[in-house]
C-alpha cells in the first residue's frame, strides 16, 4: 500500500458541507482534490481517521476515491477573503490529505438506490469496526458514481484517540451508533461479513497501513511517546477490535432486530 504525493497549486472553493471545513483543489498532478486540512479543530487526528479508514475500505475491496498526501504551501491563505479560511490554511502548511474528486457523482440516497444485503452487510462491519459514527441516513458519506457505489469521509471514525487514554476499553467494547447506519436494515449476512472482512484483515495488512501514518501527523504526544509508540497503538487497536469482532458484530444484530 502506497500513497501518491502531490502539491497543491489553487485553492478553489470550500465545501461547507464539512465540519472541518474541508475544500476543492486543483494539485500539480493535474486532478481535483477533496482536501482536509491538518488545521481543523482536531488537527491531524481527523487525517489519520480519514487515511486508516480509507485503507481499511480498500483492503476490503471497496471502491474509494484515491487517496494522496497533499502538501499545502506557506504562500496559501495571504490574499484569502476569508478570515477563517485564511486562517485555517495558514494552520494548515505541510502535509495534508485529498481524496480525488469525484466530478459529477451524486450523495448516495437509500430512497432511489438499493445495496444488495451482501456489501451492506461488510459495509455495516467495517463501519462498526472502525466506529464510524458518520454512516447515517442524514449524512451517508456513500456516492453513486457511473452507476456504483463509492465510500467517502472516513474523518469520524476511530473516535477513540481524541481521549486516548482508555483505549483498551474501546477496542472490546460495542458500538452503539450502529443503530443508525443507513445501510443496516440491509445488513442480514453480518456473521458472513465477519468470517470474511477477518481474514483479509490478517497482522500484516493492519501493520501496513499503521505504517503509512506520517511522524508528522503523530506529533500531539504528552507525555513522550515516539511517532512509532503511537503507531503501535493503532495497530494495537485495530487488531484486538478485530479478535473481538463478535462484541460489535451482535450489537448491530441486535440493533437490526429492533428496526424490522
Amino acid at each position: 500500500m502506497e500513497l501518491r504525493t502531490v502539491n497543491v497549486i489553487r485553492y478553489i472553493t470550500p465545501l461547507r458541507e464539512g465540519g472541518s471545513l474541508p475544500a476543492l483543489a486543483d494539485a500539480d498532478d493535474g486532478f481535483k482534490y477533496v482536501v482536509k486540512f491538518r488545521g481543523s479543530g482536531h488537527g491531524t487526528k481527523v487525517l489519520v481517521s480519514e487515511l486508516i479508514g480509507g485503507m481499511v475500505a480498500k483492503a476490503f475491496g471497496f471502491q474509494i476515491p484515491e487517496l494522496v498526501f497533499i502538501n499545502l504551501d506557506e504562500a496559501f491563505g495571504r490574499t484569502e477573503g476569508d478570515e477563517e479560511i485564511q486562517d485555517l490554511l495558514q494552520a494548515s502548511q505541510g502535509l495534508n490529505i485529498g481524496l480525488h474528486f469525484l466530478s459529477g457523482a451524486l450523495t448516495y440516497d437509500p430512497v432511489v438506490t438499493t445495496i444488495e444485503p451482501h456489501p451492506a452487510s461488510e459495509i455495516v462491519w467495517m463501519d462498526a469496526f472502525l466506529m464510524n459514527i458518520d454512516r447515517t441516513v442524514r449524512n451517508t458519506n456513500m456516492l453513486m458514481w457511473h452507476k456504483e457505489l463509492w465510500l467517502i469521509d472516513h474523518g469520524s471514525t476511530l473516535y477513540f484517540h481524541h481521549t486516548w487514554t482508555g483505549w483498551e476499553k474501546y477496542a472490546v467494547s460495542p458500538f452503539a451508533q450502529i443503530k443508525d447506519h443507513v445501510l443496516l436494515p440491509q445488513a442480514e449476512y453480518l456473521d458472513e461479513a465477519d468470517q470474511k472482512l477477518k481474514a483479509l484483515l490478517t497482522d500484516e495488512k493492519i501493520r501496513e497501513i499503521v505504517d503509512l501514518i506520517p511522524d508528522d501527523w503523530l506529533n500531539w504526544t504528552q507525555d513522550g511517546e515516539t511517532p512509532n509508540d503511537l503507531r503501535e497503538v493503532y495497530y494495537q487497536f485495530l487488531t484486538t477490535r478485530r479478535d473481538h469482532s463478535e462484541t460489535f458484530v451482535k450489537a448491530a444484530q441486535d440493533a437490526r432486530k429492533a428496526l424490522i
